[in-house]
């Protein structure tokens, strides 16, 4: 992974200064930025790990919270974002910015020693990044996104997308190595969506297990033909879901 760190704050003072001395004396390269999108989103090549100094930029900060929050969503498990606040400035961030998609956050005051101890820990855990599988989760229900996501971030790369158009939009721009489909989304259900995908001739032969709730025979029949890998229900233990998946990317393997 890049040890490149895109830092935000207000202004470069006493603090700021200290924490860029700390982690670039552990082998990072840290670049000071104002809060705003504008200069984020001229780079052509973005940064993997970002921090953000929240001290007195709430306000300021809400357009990048928003901006990082799709950036996460789009590029998955590999971005790392550090939040480092007082108890009210890392709340208001919450409120913009869920809790899933911070790596760690830090009350100031801050101990910087033990800022860039946690960075070396995430980077090393996720150094590996883009040898994972990639897996995309695709379903209209929040809670599940981000359960899933949490649940397995630490062995693949996860993306989420919460409709049909929005999981055919990141095939067209990501290889994704299997698929966890919804079955009942608003719009595009979930098999609509995978005939979408069966006709498109970049990603058609993109594996796809259902992840759903309805349990009748009627709709499990009816999706037979679409050749999905597995049709899982959502009751299904956590631990037997992850066998599965780890199961099934062994057989990829051996094949």
């Amino acid at each position: 992974m890049e040890k490149d760190i895109y830092l935000v704050a207000l202004n470069q003072n006493f603090m700021v200064n200290a924490i860029i001395k700390n982690i670039t004396e552990a082998g990072y390269k840290a670049s000071f930025h104002k809060p705003g999108v504008t200069e984020l989103g001229r780079m052509e090549e973005k940064p993997h790990i970002f921090l953000l100094y929240l001290e007195g930029i709430q306000e300021e900060m809400n357009d990048l919270f928003v901006y990082l929050k799709d950036y996460i969503d789009e590029e998955g498990s590999g971005i790392l974002l550090y939040l480092v606040g007082n108890p009210e400035e890392l709340e208001k961030a919450h409120a913009i910015m869920p809790a899933e998609f911070v790596t760690h956050e830090f009350e100031r005051p801050l101990n910087v020693k033990l800022l860039s101890g946690q960075i070396d820990v995430d980077v090393d855990k996720g150094g590996l990044v883009q040898e994972k599988k990639s897996i995309l989760v695709v379903d209209d229900d929040s809670t599940m996104l981000r359960t899933l996501k949490m649940f397995l971030s630490d062995k693949y790369q996860v993306y989420m997308a919460n409709s049909g158009m929005n999981a055919i939009a990141l095939l067209a721009k990501k290889k994704i190595d299997l698929i966890l489909l919804d079955y009942e989304m608003p719009v595009l259900n979930g098999p609509k969506v995978l005939e979408m995908i069966r006709s498109e001739s970049e990603y058609k032969d993109t594996p796809v297990m259902f992840l759903t709730g309805r349990d009748d025979k009627e709709s499990v029949m009816s999706v037979i033909n679409l050749k999905p890998e597995k049709y899982l229900l959502k009751s299904l233990p956590a631990d037997e879901l992850m066998k599965t998946i780890n199961d099934f990317f062994e057989m990829q393997k051996a094949k």
